[in-house]
């Protein structure tokens, strides 16, 4: 595993820097400082197109530009998340999916800088879904219960109707978190399985539309089958609603911080630290055990 990781890293490594070079070749990138910051951001945005076996980042589209940033809103600072929007801008500029006179919509950082941690316990996450909508707070609990990104919202669908996509999948994975299956479609329209107590399924299930139906979330277009709350609209909500309960907000994306935390604290009774940080990372979509560390701290 760790040499496969390591040969996906340097593959993207190369790619975005070849990327980087064609830019500066094309008279994109004007000063040596622009240009280390491009290729920086490439490189990330290139391992993350890797880690969710997307295509390379010179076949980008805008609306997974757009996508890409709608999810790293929630991890990274302004300043970050504006350099990566202008390195995508560049590309886009490059493989013509975006006339050279346009420019990617501006996303806000969600990134909440904290000196604790940013998981909500479980009494809080019932107070904020207390003081919400049901629409919005059947969505909260999903998204406590499985570690869902705002916009995987709207993409949950039974395992047996949109099967995950085939990933590495450690024996634990999702043991003691028994219930139904679902699949969510997450960064680079990786199909992942989620788990949903039985409860929460046929609470879920009430909320079954008809037929599918179309949303636009900050200029991505989904096809939602449940009518709960996803998005920058139930993401405002929950932010709203754990204001109004707790006097602060850690933002939605505090709910992942939990799943992580509660997860590493179930397993630790079995797995070794190195073993429940690659559980982990598989139920929660990034599949890069380094990255849970981030839900930690």
């Amino acid at each position: 595993m760790g040499r496969m990781t390591c040969n996906w890293h340097a593959k993207a490594e190369t790619q975005a820097s070849k990327m980087t070079h064609a830019l500066q070749k094309d008279g994109a990138i004007p000063s040596v400082g622009t240009f280390r910051n491009i290729e920086q951001s490439l490189k990330t945005i290139a391992q993350t197109f890797k880690d969710s076996k997307q295509q390379s980042i010179n076949l980008v589209t805008t609306e997974q530009a757009i996508q890409y940033l709608a999810d790293r809103a929630a991890e990274v600072g302004q300043k970050s998340l504006d350099m990566e929007r202008q390195a995508l801008q560049h590309v886009l500029h490059y493989n013509g999916n975006l006339a050279q006179k346009e420019t990617l919509q501006v996303i806000k950082s969600e990134h909440v800088q904290v000196l604790h941690s940013r998981a909500y316990t479980p009494d809080q996450v019932r107070e904020i879904v207390s003081h919400q909508t049901a629409h919005n707070a059947i969505s909260t609990a999903i998204a406590y219960a499985a570690g869902l990104r705002a916009h995987e919202l709207f993409t949950i669908r039974p395992s047996v109707e949109h099967p995950a996509d085939p990933r590495p999948a450690h024996e634990a994975k999702f043991q003691g978190r028994e219930g139904v299956s679902y699949t969510v479609t997450g960064k680079g329209g990786l199909k992942r399985e989620i788990r949903l107590p039985k409860e929460l399924s046929e609470r879920l299930e009430g909320y079954r539309l008809p037929k599918p139906e179309k949303v636009t979330d900050r200029g991505v277009h989904y096809e939602r089958n449940y009518n709960i709350g996803g998005g920058n609209s139930w993401s405002a909500s929950f932010t709203r609603a754990s204001q109004n309960v707790h006097g602060w907000s850690n933002g939605a994306h505090g709910l992942r911080h939990s799943y992580a935390q509660e997860r590493m604290v179930e397993l630790q009774k079995e797995y070794v630290r190195s073993e429940r940080l690659q559980i982990v990372s598989q139920e929660m979509g990034h599949f890069r055990p380094e990255i849970t560390e981030v839900y930690l701290r």
